[in-house]
Protein backbone atom coordinates (compact mmCIF):
# COMPACT_ATOMS: atom_id res chain seq x y z
CA UNK A 1 0.00 0.00 0.00
CA UNK A 2 2.73 2.49 0.67
CA UNK A 3 4.57 1.76 -2.72
CA UNK A 4 0.95 2.35 -4.11
CA UNK A 5 0.17 5.73 -2.19
CA UNK A 6 4.09 7.31 -3.37
CA UNK A 7 3.37 6.52 -6.99
CA UNK A 8 0.17 8.60 -6.94
CA UNK A 9 2.14 11.09 -5.51
CA UNK A 10 4.94 11.18 -7.62
CA UNK A 11 2.03 11.27 -10.69
CA UNK A 12 -0.36 13.65 -9.06
CA UNK A 13 2.57 16.40 -7.55
CA UNK A 14 0.81 18.68 -5.29
CA UNK A 15 -2.65 19.99 -6.05
CA UNK A 16 -2.50 23.80 -5.41
CA UNK A 17 -5.56 26.15 -6.67
CA UNK A 18 -4.66 28.47 -9.05
CA UNK A 19 -6.82 30.85 -8.47
CA UNK A 20 -5.68 34.29 -7.82
CA UNK A 21 -2.14 33.46 -9.33
CA UNK A 22 -2.84 35.15 -12.57
CA UNK A 23 -3.86 38.34 -10.57
CA UNK A 24 -1.09 39.16 -8.53
CA UNK A 25 -0.50 42.91 -8.26
CA UNK A 26 3.00 43.85 -9.69
CA UNK A 27 5.68 44.52 -7.20
CA UNK A 28 8.06 47.91 -6.75
CA UNK A 29 8.83 50.01 -9.43
CA UNK A 30 12.20 49.11 -10.32
CA UNK A 31 11.90 47.34 -14.11
CA UNK A 32 11.36 43.59 -14.44
CA UNK A 33 14.48 42.07 -16.00
CA UNK A 34 14.39 41.38 -20.11
CA UNK A 35 15.37 37.62 -20.86
CA UNK A 36 18.31 37.68 -23.66
CA UNK A 37 17.55 34.09 -24.17
CA UNK A 38 17.87 33.07 -28.01
CA UNK A 39 15.51 31.10 -27.91
CA UNK A 40 12.44 32.58 -25.69
CA UNK A 41 9.74 29.82 -26.33
CA UNK A 42 11.77 27.46 -23.98
CA UNK A 43 11.12 29.51 -21.47
CA UNK A 44 8.45 29.79 -19.11
CA UNK A 45 7.75 32.10 -16.36
CA UNK A 46 5.47 32.71 -13.08
CA UNK A 47 4.63 35.06 -10.99
CA UNK A 48 6.72 35.26 -7.59
CA UNK A 49 3.81 35.52 -5.44
CA UNK A 50 2.52 39.01 -4.33
CA UNK A 51 5.70 39.91 -5.46
CA UNK A 52 5.11 40.33 -8.91
CA UNK A 53 8.47 39.33 -10.11
CA UNK A 54 8.40 36.83 -13.39
CA UNK A 55 10.79 34.25 -12.19
CA UNK A 56 12.20 31.46 -15.36
CA UNK A 57 10.67 28.70 -14.01
CA UNK A 58 13.85 26.72 -13.44
CA UNK A 59 16.19 29.15 -11.50
CA UNK A 60 20.05 28.63 -10.77
CA UNK A 61 20.91 27.43 -7.00
CA UNK A 62 24.69 29.13 -7.10
CA UNK A 63 25.87 26.91 -4.38
CA UNK A 64 28.32 24.83 -6.02
CA UNK A 65 28.96 26.69 -9.04
CA UNK A 66 32.92 27.84 -9.81
CA UNK A 67 32.92 28.37 -13.39
CA UNK A 68 31.32 31.79 -13.52
CA UNK A 69 31.04 31.00 -17.72
CA UNK A 70 28.12 29.09 -16.44
CA UNK A 71 26.36 31.52 -14.60
CA UNK A 72 26.53 33.86 -17.64
CA UNK A 73 25.20 31.27 -20.08
CA UNK A 74 22.23 30.90 -18.18
CA UNK A 75 21.29 34.33 -18.12
CA UNK A 76 21.87 34.77 -21.84
CA UNK A 77 19.63 31.89 -22.25
CA UNK A 78 16.85 33.54 -20.43
CA UNK A 79 17.38 31.75 -16.80
CA UNK A 80 16.44 35.15 -14.62
CA UNK A 81 16.43 33.77 -11.22
CA UNK A 82 19.78 33.43 -9.16
CA UNK A 83 20.15 32.49 -5.87
CA UNK A 84 23.29 32.63 -3.44
CA UNK A 85 24.01 33.24 0.13
CA UNK A 86 26.53 34.59 2.47
CA UNK A 87 27.62 31.48 3.94
CA UNK A 88 28.32 29.80 0.38
CA UNK A 89 32.22 28.59 -0.16
CA UNK A 90 33.21 30.12 2.46
CA UNK A 91 31.54 33.36 1.65
CA UNK A 92 33.33 33.25 -1.94
CA UNK A 93 30.40 32.09 -4.10
CA UNK A 94 28.59 35.90 -3.93
CA UNK A 95 31.91 37.34 -5.23
CA UNK A 96 31.63 34.88 -7.78
CA UNK A 97 28.21 35.49 -8.80
CA UNK A 98 28.84 39.08 -8.65
CA UNK A 99 31.93 39.03 -10.95
CA UNK A 100 30.05 36.40 -13.28
CA UNK A 101 26.76 38.45 -13.61
CA UNK A 102 28.55 42.07 -13.99
CA UNK A 103 26.21 43.99 -16.45
CA UNK A 104 23.44 41.53 -16.76
CA UNK A 105 22.75 41.89 -13.04
CA UNK A 106 20.60 44.38 -14.25
CA UNK A 107 18.87 41.23 -16.53
CA UNK A 108 17.88 39.29 -13.64
CA UNK A 109 16.39 38.79 -10.01
CA UNK A 110 19.40 38.08 -7.37
CA UNK A 111 18.24 36.37 -4.03
CA UNK A 112 20.75 35.79 -1.23
CA UNK A 113 20.43 34.70 2.15
CA UNK A 114 21.90 35.64 5.89
CA UNK A 115 23.12 33.61 8.75
CA UNK A 116 23.44 35.89 11.64
CA UNK A 117 21.51 35.43 14.75
CA UNK A 118 20.76 39.33 15.68
CA UNK A 119 19.83 42.37 13.84
CA UNK A 120 22.80 44.09 13.88
CA UNK A 121 24.83 41.01 12.41
CA UNK A 122 22.27 40.68 9.93
CA UNK A 123 22.42 44.02 8.42
CA UNK A 124 26.20 43.59 8.27
CA UNK A 125 26.31 40.80 6.40
CA UNK A 126 23.67 42.24 3.98
CA UNK A 127 25.87 45.14 3.48
CA UNK A 128 28.90 42.59 2.70
CA UNK A 129 26.61 40.93 0.06
CA UNK A 130 25.97 43.56 -1.48
CA UNK A 131 29.64 44.73 -1.78
CA UNK A 132 30.17 40.92 -2.83
CA UNK A 133 27.59 40.82 -5.35
CA UNK A 134 28.72 44.12 -6.59
CA UNK A 135 24.90 45.40 -6.74
CA UNK A 136 23.25 48.78 -4.38
CA UNK A 137 19.94 45.97 -4.02
CA UNK A 138 18.88 42.99 -4.00
CA UNK A 139 15.55 41.36 -5.43
CA UNK A 140 15.20 38.88 -2.57
CA UNK A 141 16.62 38.94 0.92
CA UNK A 142 16.30 35.55 3.34
CA UNK A 143 16.60 34.65 6.60
CA UNK A 144 18.80 31.11 6.21
CA UNK A 145 17.49 27.69 7.14
CA UNK A 146 14.94 28.38 9.30
CA UNK A 147 13.46 25.26 10.99
CA UNK A 148 10.96 26.55 13.19
CA UNK A 149 8.51 29.29 13.97
CA UNK A 150 10.87 30.06 17.02
CA UNK A 151 13.81 30.64 14.44
CA UNK A 152 12.24 33.59 12.52
CA UNK A 153 12.38 36.09 15.50
CA UNK A 154 11.17 39.32 15.57
CA UNK A 155 14.61 41.14 16.13
CA UNK A 156 15.42 39.36 12.36
CA UNK A 157 12.81 40.37 11.22
CA UNK A 158 13.11 44.06 12.14
CA UNK A 159 15.78 43.81 10.20
CA UNK A 160 13.96 42.07 7.16
CA UNK A 161 12.27 45.46 7.24
CA UNK A 162 15.11 47.65 8.22
CA UNK A 163 16.88 46.71 5.17
CA UNK A 164 13.60 47.35 3.08
CA UNK A 165 12.57 50.76 4.51
CA UNK A 166 16.50 51.52 3.60
CA UNK A 167 15.97 50.59 -0.03
CA UNK A 168 18.59 47.76 0.01
CA UNK A 169 16.16 44.99 -0.60
CA UNK A 170 12.84 44.79 -2.54
CA UNK A 171 11.10 41.52 -1.06
CA UNK A 172 11.89 39.86 1.78
CA UNK A 173 11.85 36.23 3.36
CA UNK A 174 13.05 33.02 4.76
CA UNK A 175 15.06 29.48 3.27
CA UNK A 176 13.67 26.55 5.26
CA UNK A 177 14.14 22.55 4.92
CA UNK A 178 11.12 22.20 7.22
CA UNK A 179 8.27 23.95 5.29
CA UNK A 180 5.05 23.04 7.58
CA UNK A 181 7.07 23.87 10.54
CA UNK A 182 7.25 27.44 9.31
CA UNK A 183 3.72 28.04 7.67
CA UNK A 184 1.79 29.89 10.09
CA UNK A 185 4.65 31.55 10.80
CA UNK A 186 5.30 32.96 7.45
CA UNK A 187 1.48 33.96 7.53
CA UNK A 188 1.65 36.17 10.39
CA UNK A 189 4.60 37.85 9.84
CA UNK A 190 3.70 38.67 6.28
CA UNK A 191 6.91 37.41 4.77
CA UNK A 192 6.80 37.61 0.71
CA UNK A 193 8.63 34.76 -0.34
CA UNK A 194 9.65 31.58 1.11
CA UNK A 195 12.08 29.23 -0.39
CA UNK A 196 11.69 25.24 0.91
CA UNK A 197 13.36 22.03 0.23
CA UNK A 198 10.65 20.40 -1.97
CA UNK A 199 11.26 17.57 -4.25
CA UNK A 200 9.74 14.03 -5.33
CA UNK A 201 10.69 12.43 -1.98
CA UNK A 202 8.94 15.53 0.21
CA UNK A 203 6.53 14.18 3.05
CA UNK A 204 3.16 14.28 2.05
CA UNK A 205 2.41 16.90 4.73
CA UNK A 206 3.97 19.84 2.37
CA UNK A 207 1.08 19.64 0.16
CA UNK A 208 -0.97 21.19 2.44
CA UNK A 209 1.53 23.82 3.42
CA UNK A 210 2.50 24.91 -0.27
CA UNK A 211 -1.80 25.08 -0.52
CA UNK A 212 -1.75 27.43 2.64
CA UNK A 213 1.03 29.76 1.86
CA UNK A 214 -0.15 29.93 -2.38
CA UNK A 215 -3.56 31.17 -0.78
CA UNK A 216 -1.55 33.52 1.21
CA UNK A 217 0.25 35.11 -1.63
CA UNK A 218 3.58 33.48 -0.46
CA UNK A 219 5.74 33.27 -3.01
CA UNK A 220 7.54 29.76 -3.44
CA UNK A 221 10.63 28.84 -4.47
CA UNK A 222 11.52 25.01 -4.44
CA UNK A 223 15.54 24.04 -3.73
CA UNK A 224 17.10 20.61 -3.36
CA UNK A 225 14.88 19.76 -6.48
CA UNK A 226 17.16 16.61 -6.56
CA UNK A 227 16.67 14.93 -3.38
CA UNK A 228 20.98 14.36 -3.69
CA UNK A 229 21.61 12.11 -0.74
CA UNK A 230 25.17 10.90 -1.49
CA UNK A 231 27.81 10.73 -4.39
CA UNK A 232 29.31 7.92 -6.15
CA UNK A 233 32.16 6.96 -4.43
CA UNK A 234 34.47 3.40 -5.07
CA UNK A 235 33.47 -0.15 -5.64
CA UNK A 236 30.09 -0.03 -3.01
CA UNK A 237 29.08 3.40 -5.24
CA UNK A 238 29.56 1.09 -8.75
CA UNK A 239 27.66 -1.78 -7.21
CA UNK A 240 24.67 0.76 -7.22
CA UNK A 241 22.22 1.42 -10.12
CA UNK A 242 23.38 4.19 -12.57
CA UNK A 243 20.92 7.36 -12.26
CA UNK A 244 19.07 7.88 -15.27
CA UNK A 245 20.49 11.09 -17.95
CA UNK A 246 16.67 12.54 -17.56
CA UNK A 247 16.77 11.98 -13.88
CA UNK A 248 17.10 16.08 -13.52
CA UNK A 249 14.24 16.58 -15.81
CA UNK A 250 12.22 14.49 -14.44
CA UNK A 251 12.72 15.92 -10.95
CA UNK A 252 12.54 19.33 -12.07
CA UNK A 253 9.18 18.20 -13.58
CA UNK A 254 7.97 16.59 -10.74
CA UNK A 255 8.31 19.75 -8.55
CA UNK A 256 7.05 22.33 -11.44
CA UNK A 257 3.55 20.18 -11.62
CA UNK A 258 2.47 22.89 -8.60
CA UNK A 259 1.37 25.54 -9.91
CA UNK A 260 2.27 27.25 -6.48
CA UNK A 261 6.09 26.72 -7.93
CA UNK A 262 7.10 29.84 -8.98
CA UNK A 263 10.48 29.17 -9.38
CA UNK A 264 13.30 26.01 -8.57
CA UNK A 265 16.86 26.96 -8.08
CA UNK A 266 18.39 23.56 -8.84
CA UNK A 267 22.63 23.19 -8.37
CA UNK A 268 24.49 23.69 -11.67
CA UNK A 269 28.09 22.84 -12.32
CA UNK A 270 28.92 22.87 -16.01
CA UNK A 271 26.94 23.68 -19.48
CA UNK A 272 25.69 19.97 -19.69
CA UNK A 273 24.01 20.34 -16.34
CA UNK A 274 22.77 24.02 -17.57
CA UNK A 275 21.71 22.28 -20.92
CA UNK A 276 19.45 19.54 -19.62
CA UNK A 277 17.61 21.31 -16.49
CA UNK A 278 16.94 23.86 -18.94
CA UNK A 279 15.15 21.57 -21.02
CA UNK A 280 12.87 20.67 -17.78
CA UNK A 281 10.64 23.87 -18.85
CA UNK A 282 9.05 21.98 -21.79
CA UNK A 283 7.09 19.28 -21.80
CA UNK A 284 5.02 17.03 -19.38
CA UNK A 285 5.67 15.22 -16.58
CA UNK A 286 5.24 11.90 -17.50
CA UNK A 287 4.93 8.12 -16.55
CA UNK A 288 8.33 7.44 -17.80
CA UNK A 289 9.18 10.12 -15.58
CA UNK A 290 7.19 8.90 -12.51
CA UNK A 291 9.10 5.59 -12.83
CA UNK A 292 12.63 7.44 -13.03
CA UNK A 293 11.53 8.93 -9.67
CA UNK A 294 9.92 6.20 -8.21
CA UNK A 295 13.33 4.06 -8.89
CA UNK A 296 15.89 6.88 -7.74
CA UNK A 297 13.46 7.19 -4.13
CA UNK A 298 13.95 3.49 -2.94
CA UNK A 299 17.67 4.11 -3.88
CA UNK A 300 18.11 6.86 -1.76
CA UNK A 301 15.93 5.51 0.95
CA UNK A 302 18.32 4.92 3.50
CA UNK A 303 19.96 8.52 3.32
CA UNK A 304 17.28 10.97 2.37
CA UNK A 305 15.39 12.83 5.11
CA UNK A 306 11.90 14.10 4.02
CA UNK A 307 11.74 16.33 7.03
CA UNK A 308 8.75 14.70 8.32
CA UNK A 309 10.12 15.79 11.53
CA UNK A 310 8.37 12.61 13.63
CA UNK A 311 11.43 12.09 14.91
CA UNK A 312 11.88 15.83 16.73
CA UNK A 313 12.94 15.81 19.94
CA UNK A 314 13.13 11.79 20.22
CA UNK A 315 17.22 11.06 20.93
CA UNK A 316 18.00 10.22 24.09
CA UNK A 317 21.40 12.48 23.28
CA UNK A 318 19.34 15.74 22.64
CA UNK A 319 20.55 15.08 18.88
CA UNK A 320 18.52 17.62 16.07
CA UNK A 321 18.62 14.14 14.33
CA UNK A 322 17.39 15.33 10.89
CA UNK A 323 19.47 18.23 10.58
CA UNK A 324 22.76 16.19 11.24
CA UNK A 325 21.31 14.21 8.41
CA UNK A 326 21.20 17.00 6.25
CA UNK A 327 24.70 17.99 7.21
CA UNK A 328 25.67 14.43 5.68
CA UNK A 329 23.50 15.57 2.69
CA UNK A 330 25.98 18.19 2.19
CA UNK A 331 29.19 16.27 2.34
CA UNK A 332 28.20 13.28 0.55
CA UNK A 333 25.63 14.25 -1.97
CA UNK A 334 26.53 17.50 -2.74
CA UNK A 335 30.50 17.64 -2.32
CA UNK A 336 30.07 20.02 0.15
CA UNK A 337 32.54 18.94 3.02
CA UNK A 338 32.89 22.27 4.64
CA UNK A 339 29.31 22.88 4.69
CA UNK A 340 28.33 20.09 6.38
CA UNK A 341 31.15 20.70 9.23
CA UNK A 342 30.09 24.45 9.97
CA UNK A 343 26.59 23.56 10.04
CA UNK A 344 27.77 20.62 12.52
CA UNK A 345 30.23 22.95 14.52
CA UNK A 346 27.34 25.25 14.98
CA UNK A 347 25.35 22.61 17.36
CA UNK A 348 25.35 22.61 21.04
CA UNK A 349 29.06 21.68 22.18
CA UNK A 350 27.05 19.01 24.03
CA UNK A 351 25.67 17.44 20.58
CA UNK A 352 29.07 17.50 18.79
CA UNK A 353 30.60 15.55 21.64
CA UNK A 354 27.72 12.65 21.38
CA UNK A 355 29.40 9.28 19.74
CA UNK A 356 26.41 7.23 18.41
CA UNK A 357 28.54 4.03 18.21
CA UNK A 358 28.06 3.89 22.14
CA UNK A 359 24.94 3.30 21.99
CA UNK A 360 23.27 -0.41 21.92
CA UNK A 361 20.51 0.59 19.52
CA UNK A 362 18.97 3.54 18.08
CA UNK A 363 15.84 5.20 19.47
CA UNK A 364 15.10 6.56 15.78
CA UNK A 365 13.17 4.59 13.79
CA UNK A 366 12.58 6.69 10.44
CA UNK A 367 9.06 5.93 8.86
CA UNK A 368 10.91 6.54 5.67
CA UNK A 369 13.32 4.02 6.35
CA UNK A 370 16.31 6.19 7.11
CA UNK A 371 18.96 3.99 8.59
CA UNK A 372 19.46 7.33 11.14
CA UNK A 373 22.37 5.54 12.96
CA UNK A 374 24.13 5.01 10.61
CA UNK A 375 24.13 8.49 8.98
CA UNK A 376 24.67 9.80 12.28
CA UNK A 377 27.23 7.54 12.99
CA UNK A 378 28.48 9.06 9.68
CA UNK A 379 28.44 12.20 10.49
CA UNK A 380 29.91 12.04 13.98
CA UNK A 381 33.41 10.42 11.69
CA UNK A 382 33.32 13.26 9.04
CA UNK A 383 33.23 16.47 11.41
CA UNK A 384 33.37 15.65 14.88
Amino acid sequence: MKSESRRSFLLSGVAVPTAGLASIPSGPARSAPAPLSAAPSQVTYRTLGKTGLKASTVGYGCMITSDPAVIARAVDMGINYFDTSRGYQNGQNERMVGEALGARRKNIFLSTKEDARDKAGALAELDTSLKELNTDYLDVWLLHGKSSAQDITDELLDALHTARRQGKVRFIGVSTHNLPAITDRVIETKLDVVQAQYNFASDASYGPAIEKLAQAGVGLVAMKVMARARRGRGAAAQSRPQRPASFPEAALKWALKSPAIATTVPSMTDMDQLEQNFRAMTGPFTDADARILAARLEEIRPYFCRMCGRCEGKCPQGLPVADIVRFVMYADGYGQFALGRENFQKMPVECQHVRCSDCATCAIKCPNGVNVAARLIRAQQLFA
